[in-house]
This record gives structure tokens, sequence and C-alpha cells, in this order.
């Protein structure tokens, strides 16, 4: 037992031994390891540095050798500059020089030229002394003279010039102008006037005026209240008149009173009825009226209170023509004119079919039907060249050439024949008024106005008007009467001179 533990001991020291020896070892190769690594490390920090000072070096020497390159080129630009800028001087300075020459050489001649020309005023002046002698008159005389023989002369070849120029573009112009209305005439037929503005409602019999009347006028004063429509129950047979300025209004009663006479029962209640189924039948015609028209002209994009005042006018006339029929004539033909021009056929049609615009509503709103067409027009947010061509419809410069299109469509539709119907008094005042201008200018003998007032022929003074003069008194008459007159469409002026030599051979 003893042996054993003591075993065990020297078995535990042994190991003890060992194992301090195996550590002792393991930590001196730890140790080796550790110094080779840092004399590795240490070479590696070595290399690098020496890498990076190369490099260093190496950036410097391409800084160097980059900036003197520079410079030698800079040197090399600053000598070029200065070849050429002393080159410049040499050249300057020989401009100079000849220049100097030059004004010394103008000196002298500038002396010679104002000694030559005192010699010449004084032979020139006492060539004019012997002229004045010899003539009789003065040099301010001649002078006046001249310019006066100059200024006939020239006057009469002014004129002559004007005149054939005046012949020939206005006979090209008349041409295209013939040629261009002609087709758009040819391509658009519209009725006659027949229709009047007289309303009048026709009866069965007499006996239904006191009907219409009513006990103590109770039927007579109901109709009047409901339609605002003034009634005249006068001696004319089986027939009695409406009366109103407004004639939306008026067609309203129209209609009632044609339903009542119909029905036969007529009294305050039925009366106010009819009236109001009446309005609304008047004004669902106004509205289908107003899409007609538009639909018939190819216009798109107008307000609904547009469309409804177009429908007013069909109940609206001027001189006998009704207006609305008028203002899509006037579109149609402003659209083919503007297309034959060249100008903007959409503006022209619009305009055209819009111009009138203000006649719906020109007895309740105060000014021209134009201005308040083109107020109305600009209102319901209408393109500012279609308001344009609504206020200048009626003016002698419109501002665009829309606006001259849409002018002359207006006055082809209310100039044609049938379009208008005329009173004699009327028509003999624009005759006597036409005569009147053209017979105001002196070398006038006669003057005749024909065709329905639409050319006036002037018959002139042989012995006082050559043929150059009549030509300036045509353009003068033409003048006086755009002055003075109001009229549709043009008036032709032509002046008439004859001389007639007689001799009798014995």
């Amino acid at each position: 037992m003893i042996i054993a533990i003591i075993a065990v001991l020297i078995g535990l020291g042994a190991g003890a031994v060992v194992g301090f020896y195996g550590k002792k070892i393991v930590n001196h190769r730890r140790l080796q390891e550790a110094q080779e690594d840092a004399e590795r490390l240490k070479s590696e920090a070595l290399d690098r540095k020496r890498a990076i000072v190369i490099e260093a070096k190496e950036e410097s020497l391409r800084m160097r050798t980059a900036t003197e390159s520079e410079l030698r080129e800079q040197r090399s630009e600053t000598k070029d500059s200065e070849r050429r800028l002393g080159k410049r001087e040499e050249q300057l300075d020989r401009r100079s020089h000849n220049l100097e020459k030059r004004e010394k050489t103008w000196y002298e001649k500038e002396k010679e030229l104002d000694l030559a020309r005192v010699e010449v005023e004084t032979v020139l002046g006492k060539q004019l002394d012997l002229l004045e002698s010899l003539s009789g008159m003065s040099a301010q005389e001649a002078e006046t003279l001249l310019f006066d023989r100059a200024s006939e002369e020239i006057q009469h070849e002014v004129t002559r010039r004007y005149r054939d120029y005046e012949e020939r573009i206005r006979k090209e112009a008349e041409d295209k102008a013939r040629n261009i209305v002609g087709q758009a005439i040819h391509r658009l037929a519209s009725d006659v006037v027949s229709e009047m503005t007289i309303a009048s409602v026709s009866l069965p019999s007499d006996d239904m005026k006191g009907r219409l009347i009513g006990r103590e006028g109770r039927n007579i004063r109901a109709i009047e209240k409901a339609t605002g429509v003034d009634l005249i129950i006068d001696d004319t047979p089986e027939q009695v008149t409406l009366s109103c300025f407004d004639p939306v209004r008026r067609e309203i009663a129209k209609l009632a009173l044609n339903k009542l006479i119909a029905d036969g029962r007529i009294h305050p209640a039925r009366i106010e009825d009819v009236v109001t189924q009446s309005e609304k039948e008047i004004w669902a015609n106004i509205w289908k009226s107003g899409e007609d028209a538009v639909f018939e002209t190819g216009v798109r994009g107008l307000h609904p209170e547009i469309v409804k005042l177009l429908g007013k006018l069909k109940y609206r006339y001027s001189f006998g023509e009704n207006v609305l029929l008028h203002s899509i004539e006037v579109g149609n033909l402003a659209s083919m004119i503007a297309s034959e021009l060249g100008a903007n056929v959409k503006t022209a049609k619009t305009g055209g079919l819009l111009h009138d615009l203000g006649k719906a509503l020109s007895h309740e709103v105060e000014g021209s039907h134009a201005k308040i067409g083109a107020d109305i027009a600009s209102k319901y947010k209408v393109p500012k060249a279609i308001c344009e061509c609504i206020a200048d419809h009626h003016d002698d410069q419109p501002r665009s050439v829309e606006g001259f299109v849409v002018a002359a469509a207006d006055a082809i539709s209310a100039a044609r024949p049938g379009a208008r119907s005329d009173t004699l008094e009327h028509y003999i005042e624009r005759i006597e008024a036409l005569e009147e201008v053209a017979t105001g200018f002196d070398g006038v003998e006669k003057c005749y106005a024909i065709q329905a007032g639409r050319e006036v022929r002037v018959l002139v003074k042989p012995d006082d008007v050559d043929d150059l003069t009549a030509s300036k008194l045509a353009r003068q008459i033409a003048n006086k009467i755009e002055e003075t007159l109001v009229y549709p469409g043009q008036i032709k002026v032509t002046v008439i001179r004859e001389s007639i030599s007689i001799e009798l051979a014995k």
C-alpha cells in the first residue's frame, strides 16, 4: 500500500516536471513566431515606404516636366504675339504716313477747288446779269415761271398716269370681285321677301269681335294684360290687329288669339291658360329655330343663350326681310367669299351668322345693334376675332379681312333683288340725294340716278371739263357720296364728256 502511494507520488511529480518543460518549449516557439511576424511586418512597411517615396518622386518629376512644357509653349506664344504686334505697329506707321501725305494732297486740291469755285461763281454772275438784261425779268421771276410750268406738266402727267392706273386696277378689281360674288351667289339660293311686319288675326265673323271685347271690356283687358300686346279692334271686317314693339310677344298673342277663336271659350281664366301654353310653344319654337340655324350653317360651340337669341330673330324683320334668314344667308355668303379669298372661313361664317345678334335685344338695351351684338358675344366667350366682325359690319374700315368679308356679305344679302321691300318715298329721297350731290360740282350739266340708285351718270360741259379732269371729277363725286350718304352695297359713278363738231361743205 505504501509502495503504491509512493509510486503515485513519483508519477505525479514526473508529470509536473514534463508539463513544465513542455509549456516552456511551447512558449519559446510562440515567441520565435512573434519575432518572425514582427520582422516580416517591419520589412513590408519598409518596402511600402520605399514604393510611396518612389511614386512621389515620379509624380513630382511628371508635374515638373508638364509645367516646363507649358512654360515653353507660353513663351513660344508670347514670342509669336510680340512678333505679330510688331508687324501691326509697322503697318500702322506706314498707313499713318500715307494718310498724312493724302491729307496734304487733299488740302492742296481743296484750295484749288475753292479758287475754281470763285471763278465759276463770278462767271455765272456775269452770265445771269446778261440774261436778266436780255430777257427783261429777274432770276426770281424766271425761277417762278419755270416752277409753274414744271408743276403744270407734272400735274398733267400725274393725272394721266393716275387715270390709267385707276382704270386698270378698277377693271382687275371689278373682274375679281364679280367672279367671287357671282360664285357665292350662284352657290346660295334664298327666298324672296314676302312677309310683312303687320300682325293681324282673321275672324270667322264680326260677332267674334264682341266676344273678344267681353262684358264691359273684361276679355280684351285680360288679353292685353296677359300678353303685353295692344289689341286693336276697328271697322276692318273680320279682322283684328295686334300692336307691340316686341315681336316675340306679338307672336305669342297671335297664337293665343287664334287658339281662343278656334276653341270659342273666351273668358279671363281661359285666356291666361291659353297665353301660358302659347308662350311655352313659342319659346320652344324659338329654341328649335336657333338650333336649325346653327345646324344649317355648320357653326359649332355656341352658348345656349346665343342660340336662343338667334331663334328670337325669326320674329324680327328689317325692311320686310326676316332677320334670321338674312343672318343664315350672310353666314353662308361670308363662308364662300372667305374660302375664295383664303381668309379664315370659320371666323367669317360665325361672324356672318351672329352679325345681327344685337337686333334680338335692340329694343331692350341702348346702343347700336352691332355694339350690342358684339357685347353679347363677348359675354358668352365668343372669340375676339368674331366679336370684331360683329362690331365692325357697318363700319367703313373693319379691323380684319374677315370683317370686310362679313360686311360685304351683309351688303350683298341686303342689296340682292327681292331681299328687302322699300317704300316709294324712301326710294325717291335716295335718288334725289344722289343727284343733288353730283350736281353740286362745277362743270356738271345734268345728272341722272339709274338702276334703282346703283349708278349715277353725270353729263359735264365739254368746254369746262377735259378728259383728265373728268376722271378726277368722278373720283370727287364718289368720295362725296361716301361721306354724305348712307346706302347698302356700292354706287357706280359715270362721268360722260362729249364734244360734237359740225361743219358744212358747200
